[in-house]
């Protein structure tokens, strides 16, 4: 019936038939996603007079092929007495028992129920229908990412060599390292997707104007007027948190002095000039110390911007710049010895990714342990002029926090960044698991033996309108697979895939339980990947979506999938039930 309601509230001129539009304009009020073709093919089907319209019950028929899911509908008749609906105290089993929903679970069925029942009807005697029950699986409740964890749900209030800190290498570049193109559109969709480190290089420019670009090579410029304009526009419009400014100073005297008036003219309170407690600082304030920065009365006067300024071929630098160097001065890595005993938490080294392999594979712990009380930046290497971009798994698993990638070159790594800043309110800022806090601590990527293994079993049951490939023939239908990989200390790196469908995007089904066993699961990011199988040649990629395990519910999940680029492609989706088994504690012997 309440199918047949609003069709009849849609149908505005009262003729008792719609045609393709106002299906769609219809299916679009009712929250239904939909491939245009597919539901051409089906609305075609299901208009049983042929008359190019679909009537009352034509409708319902269309409407029913369009959203029918088999394996939903059997889970549903599990958990339903009779077959029909879910009753209150069915729907709080199915929450307890499959996604081990604990805490006011009553609660939470009501309001499932409130708000994703489509029968007024229904929801009047506080049940769910078939219709119901899917509509919550697809919802946000319902999705691969625990929506507790899109909020802001961390602490905030620890120095900020805790967190990893999401950070961007030549910011500047919207393409290639030697031709590539330099413009503010990268620092905009930098500060967008959460970043809070931003890489400025400067050197010396006409008229006594600094300019922005990637020094030696034909790439263009910016002035870094400019620059800072657009900093102090977007940089707290995506997260309130601190912003680094890793700067690489080529200027002259003359220029530093014009950088440091820029900085301060347009910047005006947005830029941190003194330490937050006015003392030198014995350890990094925290992101939330940073965005508040208190004074006698109280009130927060400033959200604040860190300096650092980098020296490369500069031996000296400006009074004037370098006073705006508060929390991060750069200082170069002389060894882990010499850096507990001369160095400051204030400091911070760059290093490259060849030279912070070589200290992971070497040092391990003592890496770990410096981390936990110092900032260590990390850089592509100089030969990666296509801005393609190293693993950031491997800096992250030492506790590096500034792990500086090229934003604007899509792929694995960017997949990674993106999984692991798009939790705790996409603020920028993700706090490190306790054991990459303590700075006695013993642990070691290389050697996770102490810690507790953990068992992830993930069935990819289905998936639903996934994409045609870009560029694919006129009437090509893909062969899906689905690729679980997982990313954390190298004894956890793993992937495992299913089978392929062949010839069916629209809903193919695999019903196969991956398994895998983690030793450090605090660490760890999964990706899903869903590919084109191709028996030729390179299977084509389809979509993807990555996330920290940290924020992974159990049972029965949506995974709403993301583009090249890290953009949402509704409504392509795959439908997964996950099971984590922790191993029995010691208590529990």
């Amino acid at each position: 019936t309440w199918i047949r309601d609003w069709f009849q509230k849609a149908d505005k001129n009262k003729d008792g038939r719609m045609n393709f539009k106002e299906v769609q304009r219809l299916l679009k009020m009712m929250n239904v996603d939909m491939n245009e073709d597919h539901a051409l093919r089906l609305f075609q089907d299901a208009d049983k007079s042929e008359s190019g319209t679909l009537e009352g019950e034509e409708f319902v028929l269309f409407y029913k092929a369009l959203t029918q899911r088999e394996e939903v509908l059997s889970l549903f008749q599990e958990f339903s007495e009779d077959g029909k609906k879910l009753t209150l105290l069915e729907l709080v089993d199915f929450l307890r028992e499959e996604q081990l929903e604990d805490e006011g679970t009553e609660e939470l069925a009501m309001e499932l129920i409130d708000k994703y029942e489509p029968s007024e009807t229904a929801r009047a005697r506080h049940v769910l229908s078939a219709d119901g029950f899917l509509m919550y699986l697809c919802s946000v409740e319902g999705s691969i990412f625990n929506p507790q964890h899109r909020a802001l749900w961390q602490d905030m209030n620890q120095p900020l060599c805790h967190y990893f800190i999401s950070s961007s290498h030549n910011t500047y570049l919207i393409e290639d390292q030697i031709r590539g193109h330099s413009s503010i559109e990268g620092y905009i969709r930098a500060l967008k997707r959460g970043c809070r480190c931003l890489e400025v290089d400067c050197w010396d420019g006409p008229n006594g104007e600094p300019m922005v670009y990637h020094g030696h090579t034909f790439t263009s410029k910016i002035p870094f007027r400019e620059v800072v304009s657009t900093l102090g526009k977007y940089a707290f419009k995506t997260s309130d948190y601190p912003v680094i400014l890793s700067l690489e100073n080529h200027c002259s005297m003359e220029q530093q002095e014009v950088l440091a008036q820029q900085l301060k003219d347009i910047l005006g309170e947005q830029l941190l000039t003194t330490t937050i407690d006015g003392h030198v600082p014995t350890q990094l304030p925290s992101p939330e110390v940073g965005t508040e920065d208190m004074l006698a009365g109280g009130a927060p006067i400033r959200r604040t911007q860190h300096g650092s300024a980098l020296q490369k071929d500069k031996e000296t630098l400006a009074q004037a710049l370098s006073d705006c160097v508060i929390y991060c001065k750069n200082v170069p890595f002389q060894g882990f010895q010499e850096a507990r005993s001369h160095s400051r938490p204030s400091e911070i080294s760059s290093l490259s990714e060849a030279k912070a392999r070589k200290l992971i594979r070497d040092e391990g712990n003592e890496f770990v342990r410096h981390n936990t009380w110092q900032l260590t930046r990390i850089y592509p290497s100089g030969m990666r002029t296509d801005s393609s971009n190293y693993s950031p798994q491997e800096m992250w698993n030492v506790g590096c926090q500034i792990v500086a990638l090229n934003f604007q070159t899509a792929g694995m790594e960017m997949d990674l960044c993106d999984g692991l800043f798009s939790q705790n309110g996409c603020c920028g800022y993700v706090l490190k698991p306790p054991f990459m806090r303590d700075k006695e601590t013993l642990f070691n990527p290389n050697d996770p033996s102490t810690s507790q293994k953990m068992d992830l079993a993930l069935q990819v049951i289905s998936g639903q309108q996934l994409p045609k490939v870009a560029n694919s023939k006129e009437g090509a239908i893909i062969d899906p697979l689905v690729r679980v990989e997982v990313y954390g200390v190298p004894a956890d790196q793993a992937h495992q895939e299913t089978k392929y469908i062949e010839n069916n995007g629209f809903n193919p089904r695999w019903d196969e339980t991956l398994q895998f066993q983690l030793h450090v699961p605090e660490l760890a990011l999964i990706r899903f990947v869903v590919e084109d199988y191709d028996k030729t040649s390179r299977n084509d990629f389809v979509g993807q979506f990555t996330l920290n395990l940290a924020v992974l519910p159990a049972g029965y999940r949506h995974i709403h999938l993301l583009s090249k680029d890290g953009t949402s492609i509704p409504p392509s989706s795959l439908f997964v039930h996950i099971r984590i088994t922790e191993p029995p504690g010691p208590e529990q012997d």
